[in-house]
């Protein structure tokens, strides 16, 4: 059963504690977390692009110039994929990109990627992780306190007001709770920061 650091808000070591084996212990599975990422990436696109045919576009209802004796290729209208403003040869079209995966697959990929980080030392736990005030100053203190810098993903058992306004200016930090963990955001991030709180809602949740 994998065990890391219990650091306070100050970033003292306070002990460790025990992640629950079926979470956090698993060989991460890489062709699972390809899928997740591969699927959240896909139901992101707003797939809006669009283009015109050779039937939408404007004009060319002429012949350019006679069928035969030019010595040139036939042509019969100017609007055709190969003219300069002619229409575009398969042309985009607004489509819905989302798709879905299995829950199984998916349960897989967020336990992948939370081993992974265990096995790369990129996993903080914090004792009572609340901030009194909302203050981004505050967050940025407790960051360098537990020695984090770049990305960080933080989860909190519940809501925290305080813990999502502080951190919402700071660029590459991402705030959640518990119930919905994200495996991109997890694997994205540098370093996973877990309220101590949480560990039971995560297990609770996807164990």
């Amino acid at each position: 059963m994998p065990t890391v650091k219990v650091y306070s808000m100050a970033g003292q070591v306070q002990g460790e504690t025990s992640l629950p084996e079926a979470i956090f212990g698993i060989k991460p599975n890489k062709s699972a977390l390809y899928e997740a990422v591969k699927n959240h990436l896909a139901n992101l696109r707003q797939g809006t692009q669009s283009a015109l045919t050779r039937a939408e576009v404007s004009g060319g209802g002429i012949k350019p110039y006679r069928q035969k004796g030019t010595g040139r290729a036939r042509q019969g209208s100017t609007r055709a994929p190969q003219f300069t403003h002619g229409g575009v040869a398969f042309a985009p079209k607004p489509r819905d990109y989302s798709y879905s995966i299995n829950k199984k697959l998916r349960r897989l990929a967020l336990k992948s990627a939370l081993s992974q980080k265990v096995i790369e030392d990129r996993v903080i736990v914090v004792d009572n992780l609340n901030f009194s005030d909302i203050k981004t100053k505050d967050f940025k203190k407790f960051l360098e306190a537990v020695g984090v810098s770049g990305k960080a993903y933080v989860v909190t058992p519940e809501v925290r007001e305080t813990v999502v306004k502080s951190a919402r200016n700071i660029p590459g930090i991402v705030t959640t709770i518990a119930r919905i963990l994200s495996t991109y955001d997890i694997i994205n991030a540098r370093t996973i920061i877990i309220d101590k709180a949480a560990l039971a809602v995560i297990e609770e949740v996807y164990a």
